[in-house]
C-alpha cells in the first residue's frame, strides 16, 4: 500500500518503527557504559554535595508516612491526621513504597532511587531521538541528557520533577513508537493493530502517571490530543484512516484519565466535594486563598528573585518594600496605596480577607491602566525568565546572582549554568527553525514535541510564580531537538 502524503508531511523523515534502544546499546557498548558512568558520577556529586529536602518534600513525606502507617491520606496537624487533597497521590505513593522498603523518612534511599530513574530517563530520551531522527542523534541525545546538570540536580531533590520527567519522556517515546507503527509500510497506513493499541495505551498510562504526580501533567495529554487532531484533519478524506486516528486518541484519553477516578471518588466520599486533581494553590477547603494579593503580584512580577523575596513570604513573613522592582509602582498615588497595604500586612504578617481585597483593588487599578502589559507583556517575560534563567535555585548562588555582591564565585557558577541552559534551548530552537526552512526536517513527529513545548509554555504564562523548574519537564523534547541539530543532515541508519 502506498504511503499517505499526510503522514509524510507530519513525520518528515519517513517511517521508522524501531522497537527500542537496546540494539544501539549493543552496537556501542563502550560508549554507553562510559557515558552512563559519567552520568552516575554527576548525579552522585549532587547527591553528596547538594541534596535537597525542602518544605514540599516534608509535606509529601508526611502524606506518605500517614498513608503507609495509618491508612489515611492526610497531613499531621497537632496530634491528628487530617485527610487532604492538597497534593496528588503520585509522589506520596512513590515515597510510601521507598519508606516501606528502607524505613520511614529515608530520604537518602529516595534520592538514590531517583538517580536510577533519571539514568533510565537518559536511555528513553536516546530511544525517542532514535525513533525521531537517527542513531547518531540518539547517541548525542544520550550524552546531552546524561551530562545535563539540571536533570542531575533535581535527581538529588526530594521533589516530583525527576519522576515527572521520566514519565513525560516515556509518554512521548510510546507516542512516537505508535505513530511510527501506524506509518509503517509493512503494516499499512493508519492500521491500528494490537501492538499499536498497546503503544497508545502505554502512552495514556504514562500520561496518567504525570497527572497523578502534578496537575499540570495534563498538558501532555492536551499536546498528544492536539497532535492527533491535526493528523485526523490531514486524513479527513480517508474515513478509515481518520477513524483509526480517533480511536488512538480515545485509547490515550481513557488510559490517561481512568486512574483519576479512584482519587476523585475518594475526595467526594471523604472530603465531600468534587476534586479530580488538586486545588490550584494546594490549599485546604477552609483556607483563605489570597487571590487579590496573587493578582497584584501578577501585575509586576517577571523574575524568580521576586518569587523568593516577595511571593513566598505571604503569609507568615514581612514584605520588604525595598525589594519591589520599579515596575511595581507607576505613580505617587499608587505608591501610597501599595505601601499602606504592605505596612498594614507587615504588622501581623497575616493575610485577612480585608487586606487581600486591598491588594486586589491596587491590582485592578493597575490592570485597568495597563491591560496590554498585564495580559501580554508580563506573561511573555515570565515565560522567558523560566526558560532562560540559570537553573541554580537548589544551589548556593543567590537569586540576585547578577549583582556579584555576596560571592563572585557563585555568581560565576550561575552565569555558567545560564549559558549552558541557553545552549540547550538555542539548539532546540535552531533545529525547529531549520526544519521549517528545509524539507525534510529530519525529525519525525516534530509537531508533537513542538506542540508540547508551546502548550506548556502557554500554561506557564498564566502563573504568578515564574520558577525555572516548571520548564524541566520540557527538557526531553529540548534535548531531542538539539540532538537533531548536532547530528546534522538526517542519515538513516536502518
Amino acid at each position: 500500500m502506498p504511503r499517505s502524503r499526510g503522514f509524510r508531511d507530519l513525520g518528515a523523515a519517513g517511517s521508522r518503527y524501531i522497537p527500542n534502544v537496546l540494539s544501539l546499546i549493543r552496537k556501542h557498548r563502550i560508549f554507553f557504559l562510559g557515558t552512563t558512568l559519567a552520568a552516575l558520577a554527576l548525579r552522585l556529586f549532587f547527591f553528596f554535595h547538594y541534596p535537597a529536602v525542602t518544605d514540599d518534600s516534608r509535606i509529601y513525606a508526611d502524606l506518605a508516612t500517614n498513608w503507609l502507617q495509618h491508612g489515611i491520606y492526610g497531613q499531621t496537624q497537632a496530634t491528628q491526621i487530617v485527610p487532604t487533597d492538597t497534593r496528588l497521590p503520585g509522589y506520596p505513593a512513590f515515597l510510601a513504597g521507598i519508606f516501606w522498603l528502607f524505613g520511614a523518612g529515608n530520604f537518602r534511599a529516595v534520592l538514590l532511587t531517583q538517580i536510577l530513574l533519571d539514568l533510565a530517563t537518559c536511555l528513553i530520551v536516546a530511544d525517542l531521538a532514535r525513533r525521531a531522527v537517527s542513531d547518531r542523534a540518539a547517541r548525542i541525545a544520550f550524552v546531552l541528557a546524561a551530562l545535563c546538570p539540571f536533570l542531575a540536580n533535581y535527581a538529588a531533590a526530594a521533589l516530583t520533577e525527576t519522576l515527572e520527567i521520566f514519565f513525560t519522556v516515556l509518554a512521548l517515546d510510546c507516542a512516537a513508537a505508535a505513530l511510527n507503527r501506524m506509518h509503517d509500510a509493512r503494516v499499512g497506513i493508519g492500521i491500528l493493530d494490537r501492538t499499536c493499541r498497546r503503544l497508545w495505551a502505554a502512552t495514556g498510562a504514562a500520561i496518567a502517571a504525570c497527572v497523578l504526580l502534578r496537575p499540570d501533567g495534563g498538558i501532555l495529554l492536551a499536546a498528544v490530543a492536539f497532535y492527533l487532531a491535526v493528523v485526523a484533519w490531514k486524513h479527513r478524506a480517508g474515513r478509515k484512516n481518520m477513524a483509526e486516528v480517533l480511536t488512538a486518541a480515545i485509547i490515550v484519553a481513557v488510559f490517561a484519565l481512568a486512574p483519576l477516578a479512584p482519587w476523585t471518588i475518594r475526595n467526594f466520599r471523604t472530603l465531600h466535594h468534587f476534586q479530580p486533581l488538586a486545588p490550584r494553590y494546594a490549599n485546604e477547603t477552609d483556607e483563605l486563598v489570597p487571590r487579590g494579593f496573587n493578582r497584584w503580584v501578577k501585575t509586576w512580577i517577571v523574575d524568580y528573585a521576586s518569587v523568593e523575596e516577595i511571593y513566598w513570604n505571604v503569609p507568615g513573613d514581612k514584605i520588604d518594600p525595598g525589594k519591589l522592582p520599579s515596575r511595581a509602582i507607576d505613580n505617587p498615588a499608587e505608591r501610597d496605596a501599595t505601601l499602606a497595604v504592605i505596612a498594614d500586612y507587615n504588622q501581623s504578617q497575616d493575610m485577612t480577607p480585608e487586606r487581600d481585597a486591598r491588594f486586589g483593588k491596587v491590582a485592578a487599578d493597575r490592570i485597568r491602566a495597563h491591560p496590554v502589559r498585564y495580559y501580554v507583556v508580563l506573561p511573555l517575560l515570565r515565560v522567558a525568565d523560566m526558560w532562560l534563567r540559570p537553573r541554580t535555585e537548589l544551589l548556593p548562588p543567590d537569586p540576585r546572582w547578577w549583582e556579584f555582591n555576596d560571592d563572585a564565585k557563585h555568581s560565576v557558577m550561575a552565569v555558567g549554568f545560564g549559558l549552558l541552559n541557553l545552549a540547550y534551548v538555542a539548539g532546540a530552537l535552531l533545529a525547529v527553525i531549520r526544519g521549517q526552512a528545509r524539507r525534510p526536517s529530519g525529525i519525525c513527529w516534530a509537531g508533537l514535541l513542538v506542540s508540547f513545548l508551546l502548550l506548556r509554555s502557554a500554561f506557564l504564562a498564566t502563573l504568578e510564580n515564574p520558577e525555572p523548574r516548571y520548564t524541566l519537564e520540557c527538557y526531553p523534547a529540548i534535548i531531542v531537538l538539539a540532538a537533531s541539530l548536532l547530528a546534522g543532515r538526517d542519515r538513516p541508519d536502518h
